[in-house]
């Protein structure tokens, strides 16, 4: 009585729901094609809280014991069938295949599946929800549905008919569904499969890792130490290629041990959403107040950002223009599919590399997927074999995939091998990389590849300052050049911007940097300026999730200058021998300094006052790599003064008022429309 139950419950379900509808659509369609199949499969949305309320009983199977489950559904759905005459085709009901689809679980511990909780120990069938990255993922291989068996006695009744179907179920193995070792229930001699009627359908694996292993690639010492472990997710027919690797997603699916050279648990997946992050709806009050007080002003409010940014790690003051570059660089990661040609790549020259590798690394986990590549994995995807044995070929992420929407920060570059620079120099440019899969290697017949976005920013640092390195440095012959045979030219070029970190410069004092440094070993957790604890790390977490979010649109002024100056700029840089000293990315790297200056400034349109900031920053990293030009720019350009109040803020502002009308008459004397400009151009 209680199953007739919820057989009733089962069909009034789908009939309120429009899954009966879908379902008539389903059998249409087998049957218009006239072909005799195995099995006959059927998705069936299941919204956990409608048919709770509808029969606890029937909900509470399709939550605990959705195999059972989906045999009353069977049920239901053959009867409709023969009832109606809706497949002719179709025989027996075993041959009916019910998939259930979950739209979601109860909101309780108890339907969630921690990655990082040990034991692992879900043996009981049934759904759970899990929360993870992408790491690795297969290609699409093929798995059997269903399988039609006969029985070899030609005298026996159930060698004809399909009295013996074979259906795949969640955990089971190829050899679970297809072997030649099944005996006949009704004479015990063997059955052999009808191979006619097999039906196969598309199977891809992924791993996943918790989003909380990500602190173990941050270098974050904060953490404490925790356990995890990659989590394969087996993906069937409609789910397969719906997971992207770097990309986080909740999974609803049911665990299931799996026997390789080792017990491994698994979850056949049975339903995917793709995870994202809450958007800030504002910034913290004191950043309110802040953008207040600054607002008469396009400059002061980034300035004040950079120069109290990280006093965890640096003073306030020193270090402003690399710390403005991050923070440029911050809100040019985002959470949702922006062009990645938008990502501000920073390669830094500098003496005192541990200071700098801590200050990236601090910045770096500001944001979400914030990535320090660890020296003994590779930045980039690399091909290996599937340990599961199912012929596909596994594709592992790398750091670069694992940061995508954030940071990669791969340290000192001279540390990473010419081919692989070579390859960093490709993806900067292309922002893809192209994995290839030999199909000899990996027992195919085809070689195949396959193409990655890669959709973060990168972070290096180039240490000048040990004395081999020191005296290997060539003198330069032009204004402003620095010697940087250290790594190849083209490499160079490719980074967004280039930036040198003198610590013996008036920029960047010594004695404040010596005071911190020996305060900070003597109290590591205390905040040593007032600044630290008026804006806090948590703070800044939230200015930058809110302002990277920020859609931008330019001026029309803006617009016009950012072509002028590179135009101009273009036309000084070139001559007859060697061409163009810019690159044909030069001027997205300038869109993309443009709008990070505006986002920073939590604005959405991007003003003629932020093209002065991503010129000046422009200009020089090219006086770096080429010397200074007719549009000459200082190395402190951005900060010409130290702020230590309102009246140094409003000489900044004079001196970049000033910088600007330079600019304007730089472009209109060497911009489009001038006796210097080329015709051809």
């Amino acid at each position: 009585m209680t199953n007739l139950q919820m057989k009733e419950a089962a069909l009034v379900y789908l009939d309120r729901s429009g899954g009966l509808q879908k379902f008539l659509d389903d059998c249409k369609y087998y049957n218009d094609s006239k072909q005799s199949y195995a099995v006959y499969r059927f998705n069936i949305l299941i919204n956990p809280s409608d048919i709770v309320e509808l029969d606890a009983e029937l909900g509470n199977h399709i939550l605990h014991h959705p195999l059972k489950a989906a045999q009353v559904f069977q049920s239901v759905c053959f009867v409709a069938v023969k009832t109606l005459s809706l497949i002719g085709q179709l025989q027996t009901e075993t041959q009916i295949n019910i998939v259930l689809k979950l739209t979601h679980l109860p909101p309780l511990p108890s339907y969630s599946l921690d990655l990082c909780e040990f034991p692992l120990n879900y043996t009981s069938q049934r759904f759970y929800m899990m929360q993870g990255i992408v790491i690795a993922t297969t290609t699409v291989t093929k798995y059997t549905q269903g399988a039609r068996f006969l029985c070899s006695d030609e005298v026996c009744p159930l060698s004809k008919g399909f009295q013996y179907i074979r259906v795949h179920v969640p955990g089971a193995t190829e050899s679970a569904t297809v072997r030649n070792d099944f005996v006949c229930s009704l004479c015990s001699s063997s059955l052999e499969e009808d191979r006619k009627f097999r039906v196969l359908g598309d199977k891809q694996i992924v791993e996943i890792i918790t989003t909380k292993v990500l602190h173990a690639f941050q270098g974050d010492s904060k953490h404490q130490p925790f356990r995890f472990q990659s989590l394969s997710i087996f993906l069937r027919d409609e789910l397969v290629n719906k997971m992207k690797i770097g990309n986080e997603y909740k999974i609803i699916g049911i665990p299931v041990c799996v026997k390789t050279s080792q017990t491994a648990l698994c979850v056949e997946a049975n339903s995917i959403t793709p995870y994202t992050a809450k958007v800030p709806s504002g910034i913290s009050d004191n950043f309110k107040c802040l953008l207040s007080l600054t607002s008469s002003s396009c400059w002061k409010f980034t300035a004040i950002l950079a120069n109290i940014f990280a006093s965890q790690i640096v003073p306030p003051g020193t270090y402003n223009l690399l710390k403005l570059c991050l923070l440029m660089s911050l809100v040019q990661t985002s959470d949702c599919n922006r062009d990645p040609e938008d990502c501000l790549d920073i390669l830094i020259t500098t003496s005192d590399s541990l200071l700098v590798d801590r200050l990236l690394n601090y910045s770096m986990n500001l944001v979400s997927h914030g990535i320090r590549h660890p020296v003994s994995t590779d930045v980039f995807p690399t091909v290996s074999r599937n340990k599961y044995g199912t012929g596909a070929v596994s594709i592992q992420a790398g750091s670069a995939l694992l940061a995508k929407s954030g940071v990669c920060f791969i340290g000192d570059l001279t540390s990473h091998k010419k081919d692989k620079l070579e390859q960093l120099q490709s993806v900067l440019e292309s922002r893809s990389l192209t994995v290839f899969i030999p199909g000899k290697k990996f027992g195919d017949d085809v070689d195949q590849q396959m193409t990655f976005p890669i959709q973060c920013s990168f972070w290096s640092f180039v240490d000048v300052g040990s004395s081999s390195r020191r005296n290997a440095q060539k003198t330069s012959t032009l204004i402003g050049q620095m010697d940087c045979s250290l790594i190849p030219a083209n490499l160079v070029e490719a980074f967004g911007l280039l930036i040198n970190c003198n610590e013996s410069s008036p920029c960047h004092p010594c004695l404040p940097t010596v005071q911190h440094t020996l305060k900070k070993a003597m109290d590591p957790e205390g905040l040593l300026y007032l600044a630290s604890k008026q804006f806090t790390t948590e703070d800044f977490e939230k200015l930058l999730a809110f302002a990277k979010n920020l859609i931008m649109e330019f001026s029309l002024e803006a617009e016009r200058m950012i072509h002028g100056y590179y135009l101009a700029s273009r036309r000084i840089r070139t001559d007859s021998i060697h061409g163009s000293k810019l690159s044909a990315s030069a001027l997205k790297h300038l869109v993309s300094l443009s709008e990070a200056h505006a986002r920073l400034n939590l604005r959405n349109k991007v003003l003629k006052e932020d093209v002065l900031i991503a010129a000046l920053l422009f200009e020089i990293s090219l006086t770096l790599k080429y010397g200074a030009t007719a549009f000459c720019v200082a190395p402190n350009a951005l900060f010409p003064f130290e702020l230590y109040n309102e009246e140094y803020l409003e000489q900044r502002e004079l001196y970049l008022t000033q910088c600007q009308q330079q600019l304007q008459q730089f472009i209109a004397t060497c911009g489009p429309g001038t006796a210097f400009f080329a015709s051809d151009e």
